[in-house]
Protein backbone atom coordinates (compact mmCIF):
# COMPACT_ATOMS: atom_id res chain seq x y z
CA UNK A 1 0.00 0.00 0.00
CA UNK A 2 1.14 3.58 -0.95
CA UNK A 3 2.13 5.71 1.85
CA UNK A 4 -0.60 8.40 0.53
CA UNK A 5 -3.21 5.59 1.20
CA UNK A 6 -1.94 5.28 4.85
CA UNK A 7 -2.12 9.02 5.19
CA UNK A 8 -5.63 9.29 4.03
CA UNK A 9 -6.63 6.47 6.05
CA UNK A 10 -5.00 8.26 9.33
CA UNK A 11 -7.11 11.27 8.89
CA UNK A 12 -10.03 9.32 8.09
CA UNK A 13 -9.51 7.45 11.59
CA UNK A 14 -8.65 10.85 13.14
CA UNK A 15 -11.93 12.78 12.16
CA UNK A 16 -14.68 10.22 12.84
CA UNK A 17 -12.37 10.05 16.35
CA UNK A 18 -12.32 13.43 17.17
CA UNK A 19 -16.77 14.26 16.03
CA UNK A 20 -17.82 10.16 15.90
CA UNK A 21 -20.51 11.69 14.02
CA UNK A 22 -22.08 9.13 11.16
CA UNK A 23 -21.40 11.67 8.13
CA UNK A 24 -17.80 11.13 8.83
CA UNK A 25 -18.22 7.16 8.13
CA UNK A 26 -19.14 8.10 4.54
CA UNK A 27 -15.21 9.13 3.71
CA UNK A 28 -14.47 5.21 5.13
CA UNK A 29 -17.19 3.65 3.09
CA UNK A 30 -15.79 5.38 0.01
CA UNK A 31 -12.47 4.02 0.60
CA UNK A 32 -13.42 0.43 1.58
CA UNK A 33 -14.97 0.34 -2.35
CA UNK A 34 -11.58 1.81 -3.31
CA UNK A 35 -9.94 -1.28 -1.50
CA UNK A 36 -11.94 -3.69 -2.87
CA UNK A 37 -11.04 -2.67 -6.55
CA UNK A 38 -7.44 -2.76 -5.52
CA UNK A 39 -8.01 -5.91 -4.14
CA UNK A 40 -6.97 -5.04 -0.97
CA UNK A 41 -6.67 -8.56 1.80
CA UNK A 42 -8.26 -8.32 5.01
CA UNK A 43 -5.24 -8.69 6.95
CA UNK A 44 -3.17 -5.90 5.08
CA UNK A 45 -6.89 -3.66 6.26
CA UNK A 46 -6.10 -4.76 9.72
CA UNK A 47 -2.29 -3.56 9.71
CA UNK A 48 -3.58 -0.63 8.04
CA UNK A 49 -5.85 0.37 10.99
CA UNK A 50 -3.31 -0.93 13.59
CA UNK A 51 -0.29 1.56 12.47
CA UNK A 52 -2.99 4.71 11.66
CA UNK A 53 -4.18 4.12 15.42
CA UNK A 54 -1.15 4.20 16.49
CA UNK A 55 -0.19 7.60 14.70
CA UNK A 56 -3.66 8.84 15.87
CA UNK A 57 -2.79 8.34 19.66
CA UNK A 58 -1.01 5.97 21.88
CA UNK A 59 -2.24 2.32 22.08
CA UNK A 60 -2.32 0.03 25.25
CA UNK A 61 -0.20 -3.03 24.69
CA UNK A 62 -2.72 -5.00 25.20
CA UNK A 63 -4.31 -3.41 21.67
CA UNK A 64 -1.44 -4.08 20.09
CA UNK A 65 -1.93 -8.10 21.09
CA UNK A 66 -5.40 -7.90 19.71
CA UNK A 67 -4.21 -6.64 16.23
CA UNK A 68 -1.79 -9.04 15.97
CA UNK A 69 -4.09 -11.92 16.88
CA UNK A 70 -6.40 -10.13 14.66
CA UNK A 71 -4.00 -9.87 11.43
CA UNK A 72 -3.60 -13.93 11.90
CA UNK A 73 -7.33 -14.85 12.04
CA UNK A 74 -7.48 -12.42 8.84
CA UNK A 75 -5.06 -14.40 7.11
CA UNK A 76 -7.35 -17.26 6.48
CA UNK A 77 -10.02 -14.70 5.29
CA UNK A 78 -7.37 -13.12 3.12
CA UNK A 79 -6.89 -16.50 1.04
CA UNK A 80 -10.81 -16.77 0.78
CA UNK A 81 -10.98 -13.78 -0.27
CA UNK A 82 -8.31 -14.34 -2.86
CA UNK A 83 -9.89 -17.70 -3.82
CA UNK A 84 -13.60 -15.58 -4.25
CA UNK A 85 -11.74 -12.76 -6.36
CA UNK A 86 -10.37 -15.22 -8.54
CA UNK A 87 -13.68 -17.29 -8.67
CA UNK A 88 -15.02 -13.76 -9.68
CA UNK A 89 -12.70 -13.18 -12.49
CA UNK A 90 -13.14 -16.65 -14.27
CA UNK A 91 -16.98 -16.32 -14.01
CA UNK A 92 -17.09 -12.87 -15.57
CA UNK A 93 -14.83 -14.31 -18.27
CA UNK A 94 -16.83 -17.55 -18.67
CA UNK A 95 -19.95 -15.41 -18.69
CA UNK A 96 -18.40 -13.74 -21.63
CA UNK A 97 -18.00 -16.51 -23.52
CA UNK A 98 -21.12 -17.32 -23.16
CA UNK A 99 -22.71 -14.07 -24.25
CA UNK A 100 -20.57 -14.93 -27.40
CA UNK A 101 -21.42 -18.35 -27.64
CA UNK A 102 -25.37 -17.48 -27.29
CA UNK A 103 -24.92 -14.54 -29.46
CA UNK A 104 -23.20 -17.22 -32.35
CA UNK A 105 -26.11 -19.62 -31.62
CA UNK A 106 -29.11 -17.33 -32.40
CA UNK A 107 -26.84 -16.10 -35.87
CA UNK A 108 -27.77 -20.14 -36.49
CA UNK A 109 -31.34 -19.72 -36.63
CA UNK A 110 -33.91 -17.70 -39.16
CA UNK A 111 -33.48 -13.84 -38.73
CA UNK A 112 -36.28 -13.35 -40.39
CA UNK A 113 -39.56 -15.87 -40.81
CA UNK A 114 -40.04 -16.79 -44.54
CA UNK A 115 -43.17 -15.49 -46.98
CA UNK A 116 -44.95 -18.17 -49.55
CA UNK A 117 -47.71 -17.90 -51.42
CA UNK A 118 -50.95 -19.00 -49.29
CA UNK A 119 -49.55 -19.92 -46.07
CA UNK A 120 -49.13 -17.77 -43.28
CA UNK A 121 -46.11 -18.51 -40.50
CA UNK A 122 -46.15 -17.48 -36.91
CA UNK A 123 -42.72 -18.00 -34.65
CA UNK A 124 -41.99 -17.39 -31.02
CA UNK A 125 -38.99 -19.10 -29.77
CA UNK A 126 -37.47 -17.80 -26.31
CA UNK A 127 -34.90 -19.61 -24.37
CA UNK A 128 -35.12 -20.15 -20.87
CA UNK A 129 -32.15 -18.94 -19.94
CA UNK A 130 -29.30 -17.46 -22.08
CA UNK A 131 -28.72 -20.37 -24.38
CA UNK A 132 -31.55 -22.81 -25.79
CA UNK A 133 -31.83 -26.48 -26.64
CA UNK A 134 -34.53 -25.41 -29.08
CA UNK A 135 -34.04 -25.91 -32.68
CA UNK A 136 -35.95 -24.81 -35.79
CA UNK A 137 -35.38 -23.75 -39.42
CA UNK A 138 -36.98 -22.93 -42.94
CA UNK A 139 -35.36 -24.20 -46.34
CA UNK A 140 -36.51 -23.45 -49.58
CA UNK A 141 -36.24 -25.89 -52.03
CA UNK A 142 -38.17 -24.62 -55.13
CA UNK A 143 -40.84 -22.19 -56.49
CA UNK A 144 -43.21 -23.95 -54.69
CA UNK A 145 -41.52 -26.23 -51.50
CA UNK A 146 -40.12 -25.57 -48.70
CA UNK A 147 -38.96 -27.61 -45.53
CA UNK A 148 -39.53 -26.98 -41.94
CA UNK A 149 -37.59 -28.39 -39.11
CA UNK A 150 -37.63 -28.20 -35.41
CA UNK A 151 -36.02 -30.45 -32.78
CA UNK A 152 -35.54 -30.30 -29.05
CA UNK A 153 -31.35 -31.12 -27.72
CA UNK A 154 -31.30 -32.77 -24.49
CA UNK A 155 -29.48 -30.35 -21.95
CA UNK A 156 -28.89 -26.75 -22.36
CA UNK A 157 -25.52 -23.98 -22.29
CA UNK A 158 -22.35 -24.66 -24.42
CA UNK A 159 -22.76 -28.33 -25.32
CA UNK A 160 -26.58 -27.88 -26.35
CA UNK A 161 -25.23 -25.02 -28.64
CA UNK A 162 -22.29 -26.73 -30.34
CA UNK A 163 -25.21 -29.54 -31.17
CA UNK A 164 -27.23 -26.81 -32.46
CA UNK A 165 -24.28 -26.00 -34.72
CA UNK A 166 -23.73 -29.71 -35.86
CA UNK A 167 -27.20 -30.09 -37.09
CA UNK A 168 -27.80 -26.80 -38.49
CA UNK A 169 -25.29 -27.68 -40.63
CA UNK A 170 -25.75 -31.18 -41.47
CA UNK A 171 -29.53 -30.28 -42.15
CA UNK A 172 -28.40 -27.50 -44.57
CA UNK A 173 -25.94 -30.23 -46.37
CA UNK A 174 -28.89 -32.84 -46.58
CA UNK A 175 -31.24 -30.21 -47.84
CA UNK A 176 -29.19 -29.82 -50.61
CA UNK A 177 -29.96 -32.88 -52.35
CA UNK A 178 -33.79 -32.62 -50.98
CA UNK A 179 -34.42 -35.53 -48.86
CA UNK A 180 -37.56 -36.96 -48.05
CA UNK A 181 -38.35 -36.52 -44.11
CA UNK A 182 -38.02 -39.87 -43.71
CA UNK A 183 -34.34 -40.15 -45.48
CA UNK A 184 -33.65 -37.13 -43.59
CA UNK A 185 -34.12 -38.18 -40.21
CA UNK A 186 -32.58 -41.28 -41.05
CA UNK A 187 -28.95 -39.55 -42.49
CA UNK A 188 -29.15 -36.98 -39.51
CA UNK A 189 -29.81 -39.74 -36.93
CA UNK A 190 -26.84 -41.34 -38.03
CA UNK A 191 -24.38 -37.92 -37.67
CA UNK A 192 -25.83 -37.27 -33.97
CA UNK A 193 -25.59 -40.88 -33.67
CA UNK A 194 -21.52 -40.33 -34.09
CA UNK A 195 -20.74 -36.99 -33.06
CA UNK A 196 -22.64 -36.28 -29.52
CA UNK A 197 -21.94 -37.69 -26.10
CA UNK A 198 -23.78 -40.74 -25.41
CA UNK A 199 -25.67 -39.01 -23.01
CA UNK A 200 -27.34 -36.60 -25.13
CA UNK A 201 -30.28 -37.05 -27.92
CA UNK A 202 -32.45 -35.08 -30.35
CA UNK A 203 -35.61 -34.96 -30.73
CA UNK A 204 -36.83 -33.29 -34.24
CA UNK A 205 -39.91 -33.35 -36.77
CA UNK A 206 -38.50 -32.86 -40.57
CA UNK A 207 -41.54 -31.87 -43.01
CA UNK A 208 -41.76 -30.41 -46.19
CA UNK A 209 -44.65 -28.46 -47.94
CA UNK A 210 -45.46 -28.05 -51.15
CA UNK A 211 -47.74 -24.48 -51.76
CA UNK A 212 -49.08 -25.96 -54.67
CA UNK A 213 -51.00 -29.04 -53.60
CA UNK A 214 -50.58 -27.37 -49.47
CA UNK A 215 -49.67 -30.87 -48.60
CA UNK A 216 -47.34 -31.33 -45.71
CA UNK A 217 -45.07 -34.46 -45.90
CA UNK A 218 -43.59 -35.15 -42.22
CA UNK A 219 -41.09 -37.56 -40.21
CA UNK A 220 -40.80 -37.48 -36.54
CA UNK A 221 -37.95 -38.76 -34.38
CA UNK A 222 -39.05 -39.19 -30.86
CA UNK A 223 -40.54 -35.26 -30.76
CA UNK A 224 -43.22 -33.61 -29.37
CA UNK A 225 -46.47 -34.32 -31.51
CA UNK A 226 -47.92 -30.94 -33.01
CA UNK A 227 -51.29 -30.25 -33.74
CA UNK A 228 -53.83 -30.12 -36.95
CA UNK A 229 -56.59 -27.41 -36.49
CA UNK A 230 -59.47 -28.87 -39.01
CA UNK A 231 -61.41 -25.23 -40.19
CA UNK A 232 -64.34 -26.90 -41.10
CA UNK A 233 -65.00 -29.20 -37.81
CA UNK A 234 -63.54 -26.61 -35.73
CA UNK A 235 -61.67 -29.61 -33.88
CA UNK A 236 -58.02 -29.95 -33.19
CA UNK A 237 -55.89 -33.63 -34.06
CA UNK A 238 -52.93 -34.36 -32.81
CA UNK A 239 -50.56 -34.77 -35.49
CA UNK A 240 -49.57 -38.73 -35.87
CA UNK A 241 -45.81 -40.33 -35.16
CA UNK A 242 -43.59 -40.73 -32.66
CA UNK A 243 -40.16 -42.69 -33.95
CA UNK A 244 -37.26 -42.73 -31.83
CA UNK A 245 -35.06 -39.48 -31.15
CA UNK A 246 -31.80 -38.83 -33.11
CA UNK A 247 -28.69 -40.46 -31.46
CA UNK A 248 -30.14 -43.36 -29.54
CA UNK A 249 -29.44 -46.16 -32.01
CA UNK A 250 -27.78 -46.19 -35.72
CA UNK A 251 -30.27 -48.27 -37.34
CA UNK A 252 -33.22 -45.90 -36.76
CA UNK A 253 -35.97 -45.58 -39.47
CA UNK A 254 -38.49 -43.48 -39.96
CA UNK A 255 -41.90 -42.94 -40.82
CA UNK A 256 -43.20 -40.47 -43.33
CA UNK A 257 -47.26 -39.43 -43.04
CA UNK A 258 -49.09 -36.63 -45.42
CA UNK A 259 -51.73 -34.23 -44.68
CA UNK A 260 -53.41 -32.15 -46.43
CA UNK A 261 -54.34 -28.45 -45.73
CA UNK A 262 -57.76 -26.85 -46.97
CA UNK A 263 -58.33 -23.10 -46.29
CA UNK A 264 -58.32 -21.85 -42.97
CA UNK A 265 -56.72 -25.11 -41.99
CA UNK A 266 -53.91 -24.83 -39.27
CA UNK A 267 -50.22 -26.67 -38.18
CA UNK A 268 -49.33 -25.89 -34.49
CA UNK A 269 -45.66 -27.65 -34.25
CA UNK A 270 -44.02 -27.30 -30.67
CA UNK A 271 -41.26 -28.08 -28.64
CA UNK A 272 -41.49 -29.79 -25.22
CA UNK A 273 -41.26 -26.45 -23.23
CA UNK A 274 -44.75 -25.67 -24.76
CA UNK A 275 -46.89 -28.44 -23.17
CA UNK A 276 -44.81 -28.60 -20.09
CA UNK A 277 -45.96 -25.21 -18.69
CA UNK A 278 -46.75 -24.41 -15.32
CA UNK A 279 -50.19 -23.86 -14.15
CA UNK A 280 -49.74 -22.99 -11.20
CA UNK A 281 -48.57 -26.00 -8.78
CA UNK A 282 -49.09 -28.67 -11.38
CA UNK A 283 -48.12 -29.06 -15.27
CA UNK A 284 -50.49 -27.67 -18.31
CA UNK A 285 -51.99 -30.81 -19.51
CA UNK A 286 -52.69 -31.01 -23.34
CA UNK A 287 -56.64 -30.79 -23.39
CA UNK A 288 -55.41 -27.65 -21.55
CA UNK A 289 -53.54 -25.94 -24.32
CA UNK A 290 -55.81 -27.15 -27.00
CA UNK A 291 -58.21 -24.59 -25.16
CA UNK A 292 -56.08 -22.16 -25.36
CA UNK A 293 -54.88 -22.51 -29.07
CA UNK A 294 -58.89 -23.05 -29.73
CA UNK A 295 -59.38 -19.40 -28.48
CA UNK A 296 -56.61 -17.82 -30.65
CA UNK A 297 -56.71 -20.05 -33.88
CA UNK A 298 -58.91 -17.31 -35.86
CA UNK A 299 -55.85 -15.01 -36.01
CA UNK A 300 -53.45 -14.59 -37.91
CA UNK A 301 -50.69 -16.61 -37.70
CA UNK A 302 -47.83 -14.73 -35.54
CA UNK A 303 -50.70 -13.11 -33.29
CA UNK A 304 -51.47 -16.37 -33.05
CA UNK A 305 -48.47 -17.64 -31.20
CA UNK A 306 -47.62 -14.62 -29.43
CA UNK A 307 -50.86 -14.71 -27.82
CA UNK A 308 -50.85 -18.50 -26.83
CA UNK A 309 -46.97 -17.47 -25.56
CA UNK A 310 -48.08 -14.71 -23.58
CA UNK A 311 -51.14 -16.59 -22.17
CA UNK A 312 -48.77 -19.43 -20.87
CA UNK A 313 -46.48 -17.38 -19.01
CA UNK A 314 -49.32 -15.14 -17.43
CA UNK A 315 -50.48 -18.72 -16.34
CA UNK A 316 -47.10 -19.86 -15.28
CA UNK A 317 -46.40 -16.24 -13.42
CA UNK A 318 -44.01 -15.64 -16.10
CA UNK A 319 -41.44 -18.42 -14.94
CA UNK A 320 -39.65 -19.94 -17.95
CA UNK A 321 -38.72 -23.37 -16.85
CA UNK A 322 -38.22 -24.43 -20.09
CA UNK A 323 -37.02 -23.66 -23.69
CA UNK A 324 -40.03 -22.45 -25.79
CA UNK A 325 -40.53 -22.89 -29.19
CA UNK A 326 -44.13 -22.89 -31.40
CA UNK A 327 -44.18 -22.71 -34.99
CA UNK A 328 -47.79 -21.80 -36.85
CA UNK A 329 -48.67 -22.58 -40.29
CA UNK A 330 -52.00 -21.20 -41.73
CA UNK A 331 -53.47 -21.89 -44.97
CA UNK A 332 -54.90 -19.20 -45.85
Amino acid sequence: MTRRLEEEYVQILRDYLNSQEEDELYGAQKLGKWLLLKDISPEELVDLHSRALESVEEVPEFVRASFRMLTEVMIEYGNAHRSLQSWRNKHAQLQSEVEIASAMQQSLLPQTIPTYPGVEIGVVSIAANGMSGDYYDFMHFSGHRFSLTIGDITGKGIPAAMCMSMLKYAVDSLGEIQLGPNQMLRHLNRVVERNIDPSMFVTMLFGCYDTNHHCFRYAVAGHEPGFLYRAREGKFYDLEGRGIALGISADSTYVEHEVALQTGDVLILLTDGVTESKKGRSYLVREDLVGFLQNEVDKPAQLMADEIYRRLMMLAQFEQRDDYTMIVLRRT
